[in-house]
């Protein structure tokens, strides 16, 4: 008999997003234009192995302005705050900059002005998830969560007639479409942002498992549990046809039962994972019989972000000085 050729499919896009690149590079260029340490609001991107990296390098994560000394520099998450938490770090003298991915400042925008239209604003996401708290700050009046489809028996309206749906950025697209589909029957003239608020890297990343799902016995998405796109990821991957999907930082969680029998395992990861995880993964795959890779890709990403100007404008002024 013939042994069953073990394969590995491996999704493409994976990883970083630009939002999340942006970010990263932000803390690593304050820390070498400022120094040791700098202090960071709330995890800079959902991503266990990233934040660690970044403390050893300098960087201080803290949960609230409170905690960062006065005077000092604070970089907001790529998730976003409220305008209260500006407010806070310029009662504190903090010098903040702001590491927003620019995909979610916009629907911070959208917040904003149909609040000022005096719309009440549906906002699809998850509960206590560091984005939601930072878009519903912008308006908190005028915002209601709704968290997923069986939330929609819960919204209550002043006007069906100003009524406008934003959401998070990395959710489920399926679900999110099946939360507005809900939503529309009871609220028919509900309307859409004006552009779609699921960023770019969220719908790639759940495209391409899609396609690959239902060719695997099993998908590894490497990625972080609070990592809101990683842990769709996975729920895409099961609801896409594979037999199974797990969730890993590294590749030494994976366990050995998930890989007997299987011939076609999936390897992808959530939009915060650092391309040499899932290296490590693949290695450690090859190490196991899984030595032939086969990239699977369904979209190109060329996308970059500039970093914030607060951070490029202090770079400008040293790079001045020393050539003065």
């Amino acid at each position: 008999m013939t042994e069953t050729r073990k394969r590995v499919l491996l999704a493409k896009p994976r990883g970083y997003c630009a939002g999340v690149d942006r970010a990263v590079q932000t803390v690593e260029e304050a820390l070498k234009l400022y120094g040791a340490p700098i202090y960071v609001r709330k995890q800079i991107v959902h991503n266990k192995h990233v934040v660690s990296t970044l403390e050893a390098r300098g960087a201080i994560f803290v949960e609230e302005n409170e905690e960062v000394p006065e005077g000092s520099t604070v970089i907001f998450s790529a998730h976003g705050v409220a305008p209260e938490v500006y407010e806070q770090a310029k009662q504190r003298s903090l010098k903040a900059i702001d590491a927003t991915c620019p995909l979610v400042t916009k629907v911070h925008h959208e917040a904003r002005r149909f609040a000022s239209e005096d719309y009440d604003i549906l906002l699809i996401g998850h509960e206590g998830h560091e984005e939601v708290i930072g878009t519903a700050g912008e308006a908190p009046a005028h915002i209601q969560l709704v968290d997923g489809p069986d939330g929609v028996d819960k919204v209550t309206v002043r006007d069906p007639n100003k009524v406008v749906w934003l959401s998070q950025t990395t959710l489920s697209v399926d679900e999110t479409m099946e939360t507005v589909a809900r939503l529309k029957t009871r609220l028919p003239l509900l309307q859409s942002p004006p552009s779609d608020d699921i960023c770019y890297a969220t719908q790639n990343r759940q495209h391409v498992v899609k396609e690959i799902a239902p060719e695997c016995d099993v998908v590894l998405v490497v990625g972080s549990r609070n990592s809101s796109n990683s842990v769709r990821l996975v729920e895409v991957a099961l609801d896409g046809g594979a037999r199974a999907g797990h969730l890993i930082d590294y590749a030494s969680e994976i366990q050995e039962e998930w890989l007997e029998g299987a011939t076609t395992v999936g390897v992808t990861s959530g939009a915060s994972v650092p391309e040499d995880l899932v290296t490590q993964v693949l290695d450690h795959l090859a190490e196991r019989g899984f030595a032939d890779v086969t990239e699977v890709t369904t979209a190109e990403e060329r996308l970059t972000f500039s970093l914030p100007q607060e951070l490029k404008r202090d770079m400008k002024a040293a790079a001045a000085a020393r050539n003065a």
